[in-house]
């Protein structure tokens, strides 16, 4: 018992002293008031900022001057790739293209906002796909089959009308 208040004792009078040291700097001719906020100050003003996420596409801009496809937001789990047989991606037909466009699709559900002008077919993967696609003023949306070609917008409308891709959304 008494081991214990001599410890109780000298952490008190270390915590005093400690209490004195700081208060006593402040007032006397040790580190003022002034110059603790300049202190803090720059280091506040040395620390990064917040990362905040916006959902744009990373390098859309470089995407549209390289390939013409308008990227817009997402939410990181529908990708433009290179097209790859075999590894399940989404693959898209453009009247307007020779070559197909492809996604790289992860996790559980993704979405993916886009402009892509004529696309006339999309083939799934093992996701459920739902894209919403215009046309003129009217929004029209098709359920993908699953890795299956789907006819989709000029293929799909009875009158034949040039569609345009305007969003992607997965659910696994």
């Amino acid at each position: 018992m008494r081991r214990t208040v001599r410890v109780l004792g000298a952490a008190a009078v270390g915590g005093a002293l400690a209490w004195t040291a700081v208060v006593g700097g402040e007032q006397g001719g040790g580190t003022g008031t002034a110059e603790a906020a300049d202190t803090a100050a720059l280091v506040a003003e040395d620390t990064p900022g917040y990362a905040v996420e916006d959902f744009n596409y990373p390098q859309a801009d470089k995407i549209l001057a390289e390939q013409n496809i308008v990227l817009k937001r997402g939410d990181g789990h529908i990708t433009l790739a290179d097209c790859v047989t075999g590894t399940g991606q989404l693959e898209l037909l453009a009247r307007d293209r020779a070559d197909k466009i492809c996604f790289n699709t992860v996790g559980n559900e993704g979405w993916l906002t886009l402009e892509i002008p004529s696309v006339f077919s999309i083939k799934g993967n093992d996701y459920s796909t739902t894209v919403d696609m215009t046309v003129g003023t009217e929004q029209k949306s098709y359920e993908i089959n699953k890795n299956a070609w789907t006819p989709v917008g000029e293929t799909a409308d009875p009158e034949g009308r040039d569609h345009m891709l305007v969003e992607i959304r997965i659910t696994k």
